[in-house]
């Protein structure tokens, strides 16, 4: 390491959803010495650090990685990198293409080019499984199929890493994310499982719009902080540029997480079907290559749901480490 054997990570979007879990996770590593944060808090918050102990091994940085000086200044003396700047797949449809590809993409090309100026060992760069638009083999051999400007811009950005991967003495690790959902102190409520258990708490109906028969790998979001911190911990460990990032059996339908947040909540609840809706994203695999990381998941759906809903209750509760 640069710093007499102690680890800086630098990690974008630091004060995000899943930022808001992997930060507090890495200060807590007994081999991280250092966490920089670069946010521009245009949709995170500082706010979502509130479990971030503010000690003198934490640096927060307000600066955009389209711009490729706010990068620089915030690699200096970093030793590795989890990229989780991004702008997600919801907001951007209302971002558009130019802006969603300007932060995805570029962004995406500022951080690996800051990296190699800073010789920097290894970046970490979380994807997503809908890449594959329909992917049903079970296997890890589907090919991705980008079906909008966030997918497309996703995949390009996958490129980058593997050829950052490419280069002697450096690590480059996309991991395709199922669906992220559950507490974290940025905790989003876009993601359908989170709808549903605010909906189910407040004794309304879960309604399921459009495709209600597309699988999709759900991740609770403390899992998809703990395989993030594990893969910009140990890059060794991660042999492959790109990996699927889930659990066979936490794959699931929309009814099927519906009828799980039903079960857990309101037995009573009413669940229904608005439309019909054409076929969309379908993805099931078998995570194969990711099992080989030694990487286990602690959380089921029921777990989060009921996490979740206990967090309404009681909001003071300690984030649980299993």
């Amino acid at each position: 390491m640069k710093n007499g054997g102690a680890t800086h990570v630098l990690v974008t979007g630091g004060c995000g959803y899943v930022g808001s879990a992997l930060v507090p996770r890495l200060q807590a590593a007994g081999d991280v010495d250092r966490v920089t944060v670069l946010d521009t808090l245009d949709n995170g918050s500082l706010g979502n650090l509130v479990g971030a102990p503010i000690t003198d091994g934490f640096e927060f940085r307000q600066g955009d990685v389209r711009e490729y000086a706010d990068v620089e200044a915030a690699m200096t003396d970093v030793d590795r990198v989890v990229h989780l700047a991004a702008i997600n797949r919801r907001d951007s449809s209302a971002a558009g293409k130019a802006e969603t590809y300007a932060v995805n993409l570029d962004g995406t090309w500022n951080v690996l080019e800051a990296a190699r100026s800073n010789d920097v060992e290894a970046v970490v760069y979380p994807s997503s499984c809908r890449v594959y638009g329909h992917a049903d083999r079970g296997d890890d051999a589907a090919t991705p199929s980008p079906f909008d400007p966030y997918t497309e811009a996703t995949v390009e950005a996958e490129r980058l890493l593997e050829e950052f991967d490419d280069e002697p003495g450096r690590a480059g690790t996309v991991l395709r994310l199922g669906t992220v959902y559950g507490y974290a102190p940025g905790v989003r409520f876009d993601t359908p499982v989170n709808r549903f258990v605010f909906r189910a708490l407040t004794d309304r109906p879960i309604v399921i719009r459009g495709d209600a028969a597309g699988w999709h790998p759900y991740v609770h979001v403390e899992d998809a902080a703990g395989a993030l911190a594990h893969a910009v911990r140990r890059p060794h460990r991660w042999s492959t540029a790109v990996y699927d990032v889930g659990a066979s059996v936490e794959q699931y339908r929309l009814a099927d997480v519906a009828n799980v947040v039903r079960e857990e909540i309101n037995p009573g609840l009413e669940v229904r079907q608005a439309d019909e809706g054409a076929a969309g994203v379908s993805v099931r695999l078998s995570f194969d290559e990711f099992r080989d990381t030694g990487v286990a998941f602690d959380w089921t759906l029921a777990d989060g749901v009921r996490d979740l809903a206990d967090r309404f209750v009681d909001p003071e509760q300690p984030t649980p480490r299993r």
